[in-house]
């Protein structure tokens, strides 16, 4: 009889070989899409004026007739063109800055293998609500993130402190730390919570007070102003002022304060001026597009400076609502996303007899539609203004779902507001609460958040994605109920303590089996260190103010006439500051604030040495750190445990530890006498704050105003945990 092998044996063998077959299948979307669009699609994608040979790759029926053989990789042009050892014939050519490397050829040999099958880019695909995978969790995110760790047997890490979440928690919904007493109550009553559901009650409290804070719309409407590419003046070499402009921004503030649906926050900025009987408001929303660099010289040619500014406003909003790098077809037809250049001034129709002008009643900027000799929009060849090709009229994009017209006239910018946050519209929905979700994390689900074409990155969790777009719309496009449901996830919750076991397996924790550690944005940083000091001054909105600027800044620039604001308006929120483009506040610019010329979608985070030096010397720090001090010596007894205990908590949030508290003393004893010592040198550092105090009492002042520089120069107070 023939030798059989065992059960196990098979069992075993079966295993591997079920294993080995799922690793090795190969998904279009995923894994091939993205070395085409960025290897090939240049010479052989969409563009057909730059298509090589007659070949185009980002069809299926194409690329089958002329380079691919399904299932035959040897048989197949494609493969013998990239494996090819003749220069004349090799793919991409040796000219090419963007070769291919071997492990992205074995994908595409796989790929041809198994079929070369095509998949639909998932970001044009329809939203639909994914069933919620089962979980123990009443949070369907928490769902989500949970069934991609478990394809990995991995755990979350647990939930961060008490402590840790309050400071997070409204840090990232107020944009402020939160206040001693804030802190204090609620670890005393997550301390006596009986239970895990009445901990939740309570953070769930602290929630909902965050979002009914006014502070929520200046921290929000501070992530949407950097969309907007809000600012106090035109740019370019006159920057001229703009001293309404302030009045879109508290637009903004108010708008997400009383939670306006994100529909009708679109709406209204697009589109406000053509709602029936527009209010004033409505009318201040349209400066979203007033919001631009405008260049308003002498000489210059105006219907040049024209067209760049309408391509501005067509780019931005395909990049802040679509997610999309329309402006690529801008001189010829997208080399990686089906945007023709006819789609791309088909587009550029709808802001093609637009005007701008001011709100009458506050001088506010708008927009407003031109009724009579009205222009006939073409395509721009090669994107020269001066170069007229083909007619267009107002259309969308054609490889998204077609706009529904409130008439049978020529579309209007309010039926393209429309469009845009219709239910069939695959992006809008995505991409909003892609940028939310960005902000709580640090990263969007997307990490390509004005890239949702083929040359962006796919979705770490597609179908959470989905999920969020589907449940935003569901809730009437609530930004804060959105927010709500994300921050009381337990996957918001976590610690975001560092995990040894995620270093290889996930080591941008993609997967959030953790918290992220973020940088303050260089805004919160300021705003912390002048709520933390007490000089905070906390009124919202109205006129944007200039706070004093060392005189080196204005060598660059022409606004040399800078009049620091009197009194206790330049201690107002970072978020009211000037913005004058030629000359960007200099302490914002080194935390890499951006700097308005175009839409901001995801902020840089850098750690320099600038920073560094910024946080010790600058001003605004400095003023901090002596006001902190003339604090504490005024709110606590005379010992010096307990003023160093205060001090330690208005910085941190928390009480210091043992070991904290003595090393804390030990440095205070240290400059006490250095302070003594050095006699009235070393009282320099009181600036002005001092002149009021007796002798020892200023000693006392220099020495717990350095002992607060270096706790407002720790990574804890400059980071959110």
């Amino acid at each position: 009889m023939p030798h059989r092998p065992s059960f196990l044996w098979l069992c075993l063998a079966t295993v591997a070989h079920t294993g080995l077959c799922a690793e090795a299948r190969v998904e279009f979307s995923r894994d091939i899409r993205p070395v085409l669009a960025s290897k090939c699609y240049s010479c052989h994608g969409p563009d057909a004026d730059k298509r090589k040979a007659g070949l185009r790759l980002d069809v299926r029926a194409d690329a089958v007739k002329k380079a691919i053989k399904p299932g035959k990789p040897e048989a197949s042009d494609l493969w013998k063109r990239l494996m090819s050892h003749d220069t004349d014939e090799v793919m991409p050519p040796p000219s090419s800055p963007k070769q291919l490397i071997d492990s992205e050829r074995d994908l595409l040999r796989r790929w041809i293998a198994q079929g070369a099958e095509y998949q639909e880019h998932w970001a044009f695909k329809p939203i639909r609500r994914p069933v919620v995978p089962a979980s123990e969790s009443g949070n369907p995110i928490d769902a989500f993130i949970q069934a991609e760790l478990n394809k990995r047997s991995l755990q979350p890490a647990p939930e961060a402190d008490p402590v840790t979440l309050i400071r997070r928690v409204t840090l990232d919904l107020t944009g402020l730390p939160p206040a001693p007493e804030e802190v204090r109550v609620f670890t005393a009553g997550w301390k006596s919570a009986p239970s895990a559901g009445m901990r939740h009650l309570l953070y769930l409290e602290m929630v909902e007070r965050l979002l009914a804070s006014p502070n929520f719309g200046e921290r929000w409407g501070r992530h949407w102003l950097d969309m907007a590419r809000y600012a106090d003046s035109s740019g370019f070499l006159g920057d001229t002022l703009r001293p309404n402009a302030w009045r879109y921004r508290d637009w903004v503030i108010h708008a997400v304060n009383r939670d306006l649906p994100f529909d009708q926050f679109t709406i209204e900025q697009i589109a406000g001026d053509l709602l029936p009987d527009p209010t004033r408001e409505q009318i201040h929303a349209t400066g979203f597009h007033r919001n631009a660099a405008l260049n308003t010289e002498a000489g210059l040619d105006k219907e040049e400076a024209r067209f760049q500014n309408l391509a501005d406003r067509v780019n931005t909003t395909g990049r802040v609502w679509m997610g999309l790098t329309i402006g690529c077809a801008q001189c010829h037809t997208h080399k990686y996303d089906p945007i023709t250049i006819r789609d791309y001034y088909s587009f550029y129709a709808f802001f093609d007899n637009t005007v701008d002008q001011d709100e009458p009643a506050a001088k506010a900027p708008a927009l407003a539609e031109v009724s009579r000799d009205r222009r006939q929009t073409y395509v721009h060849m090669a994107g020269d203004y001066t170069r007229r090709g083909p007619d267009v009229v107002p259309a969308s994009l054609t490889s998204l779902p077609p706009m529904q017209r409130q008439t049978q006239s020529e579309p209007t910018r309010l039926d393209l507001a429309r469009w845009l946050v219709s239910p069939e519209h695959p992006l809008t929905s995505r991409v909003a609460v892609n940028h939310v979700w960005s902000k709580l994390f640090g990263t969007g689900l997307v990490r390509t958040p004005d890239d949702f074409g083929a040359a962006g990155e796919p979705p770490s969790h597609p179908e959470l994605l989905d999920f969020l777009a589907a449940e935003f719309m569901r809730q009437g496009w609530s930004r804060k109920q959105l927010i709500k449901l994300i921050v009381t996830s337990a996957t918001y919750r976590q610690s975001s303590a560092h995990r040894g076991d995620m270093v290889e397996i996930d080591p941008l924790n993609r997967l959030l089996s953790r918290q992220n550690r973020l940088r303050l944005d260089a805004e919160i940083l300021r705003d912390a260190a002048l709520l933390t000091s007490g000089m905070l001054t906390r009124s919202i909105g109205g006129p944007s103010f200039r706070p004093p600027l060392p005189e080196d800044v204005f060598e660059v620039g022409r606004s040399s006439n800078w009049q620091a604001s009197p009194g206790a308006e330049r201690y107002r929120r970072s978020l009211y500051i000037i913005t004058l483009r030629s000359v960007l506040y200099p302490l914002l610019t080194t935390f890499d604030a951006p700097d308005a010329i175009d839409a901001c979608v995801r902020r840089e985070r850098s750690n320099t040495p600038l920073q560094a030096l910024a946080m010790m010397n600058d001003g605004v720090f400095v003023e901090a750190a002596q006001s902190l001090a003339l604090r504490i010596m005024r709110e606590s007894p005379r010992a010096t445990l307990p003023r160093l205990s205060k001090l330690f908590q208005s910085v941190l949030n928390r009480e210091p530890r043992d070991e904290e508290l003595s090393r804390l003393t030990a440095f205070y004893a240290e400059q006490k006498a250095r302070v003594t010592s050095s006699g009235r040198e070393a009282l320099n550092v009181l600036g002005h704050a001092g002149g009021s105090l007796s002798g020892l009492d200023q000693i006392e002042a220099a020495t717990i105003t350095a002992l607060a520089r270096v706790l407002m120069n720790l990574d804890e107070f400059i980071n959110r945990e």
